[in-house]
């Protein structure tokens, strides 16, 4: 099976032999890469006991819970890089889980997927009526997506909770890497790299 760009990408910013903990890791497909590629020690976190167990087939570490109860466990800068892969618009409190990122961690990795694409803005244009898209593949009644965000939510974000963004890529739906410009109009879905500023200053 070939490797999700974006798992590339996001394995691409984790350091060799570095401490990893994956919220809301699914089957722990990227968890193990980590492990097995980058010789990271890791743990996975997720709440959806199937993919807990396709995670201990995998022998990838895991945690069966909720993210947030999870960090609680850990002490303050217990991992090098804490990954959170298309997870954090499913959260009921996604600033409260990327604080606790950051505190557990030293650099937070974030992916979520853009609801200012294009072809969302077109289909409600269009059709008036919540968009389904091959990011957003959800009907309105069954969508897991409780906060749905934009690149530029994503960047008044990290700016107001004083968040330093060491790195940006952006992907098409197809999964090819746009230029920043386009991010907002043409991705697809967005990955961050922020580490605690604490200045709050605009960059």
């Amino acid at each position: 099976m070939p490797v999700r760009l974006d798992y590339q990408m996001i394995e691409s910013y984790v350091p060799d032999g570095a401490a990893v903990l994956d919220l809301g890791c699914g089957d722990g497909t990227l968890l193990e890469q980590l492990i097995e590629e980058k010789h990271c020690s890791g743990l996975g976190v997720d709440k959806d006991l199937a993919q807990v167990h396709r995670c201990i087939a995998r022998g990838v570490p895991v945690y069966h819970g909720d993210m947030l109860e999870a960090m609680e466990m850990f002490e303050e800068g217990r991992f090098d890089c804490v990954v959170l892969s298309q997870t954090l618009q499913q959260t009921p409190e996604p600033a409260r889980v990327v604080r606790e990122m950051l505190r557990v961690g030293r650099r937070a990795i974030i992916s979520f997927p853009n609801f200012a694409h294009w072809r969302v803005r077109f289909q409600f244009l269009l059709n008036g009526r919540m968009p389904v898209t091959t990011t957003l593949p959800y009907t309105w009644y069954d969508t897991p997506n409780i906060h749905l965000l934009t690149v530029k939510d994503f960047l008044v974000f990290c700016r107001e909770q004083g968040l330093r963004v060491i790195d940006t890529i952006y992907l098409s739906p197809a999964f090819r890497v746009l230029p920043g410009f386009l991010a907002n109009l043409a991705a697809g879905m967005a990955i961050f790299v922020v580490e605690n500023d604490g200045r709050g200053e605009e960059r």
